[in-house]
């Protein structure tokens, strides 16, 4: 007797772009395919540094993930974190101890913040990734505001109103943008005892230019923006350190309690913030 055909299966971890352009690609095929994510929706991240300004909520941004595939009879959604990768057994292990076997196994995870072998700067200077990322940034910015507005020691309130994004990719140039626009416009008339349009918002690049990855023209037009918004620019500029008094860039150290870090990117990984590890029948 001949065996009864088996559907290959497809398993695809992350519902960030990659994954679901994958999975999407691969819909109404005649193959089965299940993508897994931590998170129940897709977030796109270009906007995330609107929600980091308060110019849009979270929900404006994140799409359920089962929403969009929904169309797609083949393919299952399913929530769970990535605990190892059981690669001669040819399972992806979730942390609740359920496997997911595949024929074929895409990782699709993204990308997540590098501090160029400073880790201990990321408590001082959160990255843009995610919600939770944008929420604490948000927070940050604001609360600064009105502990400025409170304080009566002139120091802590430059302090206070001045705001540090390191790094001049896509980022940290709408970010500088961004929080430029929101204590000249947006916040300018809501204190009595600051005036919100002087704060200090400085954008510290190590290259030569903006935008590095992008034309020269661009790079110079969105130099030229930033500095009419009133944002200092810095290129050419390495932070040494950062902690909670402020930022070292080269041998200057700018007092600050708001630092964005936008600087530097890394592969993220599928299994728990780790490596990828095998489980003992993958070793």
């Amino acid at each position: 007797m001949t065996e009864p055909s088996r559907t290959p299966h497809v398993v695809i971890v992350g519902a960030g772009f990659a994954g679901l352009n994958c999975a999407i690609a691969l819909g109404d095929t005649p193959l089965r395919v299940t993508v897994i994510d931590r998170r129940n929706y897709h977030l796109f991240v270009p906007l995330l540094y609107q929600v980091a300004t308060a110019a849009l909520s979270p929900a404006d941004i994140a799409e359920p993930v089962r929403r969009i595939l929904s169309p797609y009879r083949n393919i299952d959604v399913l929530l769970g974190d990535v605990a190892g990768i059981d690669k001669a057994g040819k399972c992806v292990v979730l942390e609740n101890g359920h496997r997911i076997p595949y024929d074929a196994l895409v990782i699709a995870t993204g990308s997540t913040h590098s501090y160029f072998g400073h880790p201990e700067w990321a408590r001082f200077a959160p990255g843009l990734k995610t919600i939770e990322d944008a929420r604490e940034i948000r927070a940050k910015v604001l609360l600064a505001f009105e502990l400025a507005e409170i304080t009566e020691d002139p120091e802590e309130q430059r302090r206070l109103m001045t705001i540090v994004i390191v790094g001049g990719g896509p980022t940290g140039v709408e970010m500088a943008g961004a929080i430029a626009e929101l204590s000249k416009k947006a916040l300018a008339a809501d204190f009595r005892n600051i005036d919100p349009r002087l704060a200090r918002v400085i954008l510290v690049e190590g290259g030569p230019r903006l935008l590095p990855s992008f034309d020269e023209r661009l790079s110079e037009k969105a130099r030229r923006s930033l500095e009419a918004l009133g944002v200092e620019v810095r290129l050419s500029a390495m932070v040494t350190d950062c902690d909670a008094s402020g930022v070292m860039i080269g041998p200057e150290t700018v007092e600050t309690r708001t630092i964005v870090w936008a600087a530097g990117v890394r592969a993220s990984p599928p299994a728990n913030g780790s490596a990828p590890r095998p489980t003992a029948s993958g070793a």
